[in-house]
């Protein structure tokens, strides 16, 4: 696409920034649909949605891929976003978006370690003070103001999963995306995922009904499927060809900014002294490490 189109660096940059803001509004606006979609539905229907448009949009790209070589990086990969995904949609009942998006980007601290366990790339300085700093930020957004202690939830938990997990999946991400097409490997990812939410559904949870057709609910959805799925991928792939690592990560990086600007605003969510020093300590520490490993990773996928 960039080689027909030669976008510049700065319409690059526009399209992450689009596309972290994408990513950010996904929180509250999750959080709205699951008031009547149950969450396996909701992630099925938008991978799986997203998943047929990528294919019709880019099916010179994926279809050279679609072969033996490709189970294996597509399960590993796919397997490890339903994981990711699977926790963190189930969380996010139990927590406000806006510390849901904090918790989650936790992966980028993690990814270092985990890289470290899967490729035998020792973690540096730098990704352990971030570690300290991001565990110290996860203690204050824990911090329960009614007892004066830590008090960790359910919905705490299961986001902090969901960020341990997503830092397998960047980690194979990084490495399959060497000899595999991004948007070939992310179709395999989607598809994969989205067949094990829609198993989940239709064994765990009651099937669709006529309240998931109201107009909010179904507006939410649009923006879920279209938006922050299938749109935001898509810029993120384009952006990714033109501008530099670095400023790449950083731009990507407010999502988590945009998520708690927009559930304060549009959710209503309050942010109390200790969750606001949690919050700035854990962006903190996306800084810290970010830039550092990951430049690397988006940099092989640039290279495709």
């Amino acid at each position: 696409m960039t080689r027909k189109f030669q976008l510049s660096p700065t319409i690059g940059k526009l399209m992450l920034l689009a596309c972290a803001m994408l990513w950010g509004g996904s929180y509250p606006t999750a959080k709205v649909a699951m008031t009547v979609v149950p969450p396996q539905w909701l992630m099925a229907i938008r991978l799986l949605a997203a998943s047929l448009i990528m294919f019709i949009l880019f099916r010179k790209q994926i279809t050279p891929y679609l072969n033996r070589h490709i189970i294996v990086p597509g399960l590993l990969v796919g397997v490890t976003y339903w994981g990711t995904m699977c926790s963190q949609t189930v969380g996010l009942t139990m927590i406000e978006p806006g510390r849901s998006a904090f918790l989650t980007a936790a992966y980028c601290v993690i990814v270092p370690f985990t890289s470290w366990l899967l490729m035998k790339q020792r973690p540096t300085i730098r990704n352990i003070v971030a570690a300290v700093l991001c565990l110290t930020g996860v203690g204050c957004v824990s911090l329960s103001s009614g007892l004066g202690g830590i008090s960790i939830g359910l919905g705490d938990l299961l986001t902090l999963l969901c960020a341990i997990v997503f830092s397998f999946n960047l980690v194979w991400l990084g490495k399959f995306g060497r000899v595999i097409h991004p948007v070939a490997l992310t179709f395999a990812q989607f598809m994969t995922a989205g067949t094990l939410f829609l198993i989940g559904a239709i064994v765990t949870e009651p099937a669709p009904s006529a309240t998931w057709l109201r107009p909010g609910i179904l507006l939410c959805l649009v923006y879920l499927f279209f938006g922050a799925t299938m749109t935001a991928q898509i810029m993120q792939n384009v952006g990714l060809k033109v501008t530099p690592p670095s400023q790449a990560s950083l731009i990507m990086c407010l999502e988590t900014v945009f998520s708690l600007l927009f559930s304060v605003l549009f959710y209503g969510e309050r942010v109390e002294a200790a969750a606001g020093m949690g919050f700035v300590l854990i962006f903190s520490a996306i800084l810290c490490s970010q830039i550092h490993l990951n430049g690397r990773m988006l940099e092989r996928l640039s290279r495709k």
